[in-house]
């Protein structure tokens, strides 16, 4: 989907949605990248433990079980580099993946409901706020939402937040493959719409 550049979605932070192909030349670069090493690098709880600010990074951001850990383990092509679960709440820190040395892949905890308590659930909603708030070699963050349940309030929360931190957001519709084509593209339309984004679609 399309870059969220300001709240304010009307004027000159609208945001187009829209499916693409890739240029081919940029297609190949991110295939090599990505058909690189990719490994655990490191886990924080608090901001005290992220890890140094030495490469690019892209977060995958969204409510819990959304399918964050899911996607990157897809981009990697690997299984479980990321830990997936059925079960709400599975991701409890911040988790870095070094990606060839040259990017990092940050997963972060999920907002909304997560079968945890709630000091945990407060303490890693602390800790990501920090990280989106002052990271600086922070590049983009992808924003999941899951287009069987559409846009929610956390959701809206979250891109205010990433807004106010002024953090490159992309919108990404996940488990799109539960759906026809038809109701998916009602429900972009909708998401974009709510979201405070451009309205044109195309698959």
């Amino acid at each position: 989907m399309g870059d969220h550049a300001a709240r304010g979605c009307g004027a000159a932070g609208a945001v187009e949605i829209a499916v693409a192909d890739p240029a081919p030349e940029a297609l190949e670069r991110g295939r090599i990248l990505f058909a690189g090493e990719c490994v655990f690098r490191a886990g924080a709880a608090t901001v005290e433990q992220l890890p140094a600010p030495d490469l690019p990074e892209v977060a995958f951001a969204g409510r819990s079980n959304v399918g964050k850990s899911s996607l990157l383990n897809a981009l990697a092509g690997r299984k479980a580099l990321a830990r997936t679960s059925q079960a709400p709440g599975r991701t409890r820190q911040i988790n870095f993946f070094d990606l060839g040395g040259r990017l990092r892949l940050v997963d972060l905890p999920g907002y909304g409901y997560a079968k945890a308590s709630k000091h945990a659930v407060r303490a890693w909603t602390r800790a990501i706020e920090d990280y989106l708030r002052g990271r600086p070699n922070l590049r983009r963050t992808l924003l999941l939402v899951d287009p069987r349940t559409g846009w929610k309030e956390s959701d809206e929360a979250a891109l205010l937040l990433l807004d106010q931190a002024a953090v490159a957001t992309r919108l990404v519709l996940t488990k799109t493959d539960k759906m026809s084509a038809s109701a998916l593209t009602e429900s972009a339309v909708d998401v974009a719409a709510q979201a405070g984004c451009g309205a044109a679609y195309s698959l």
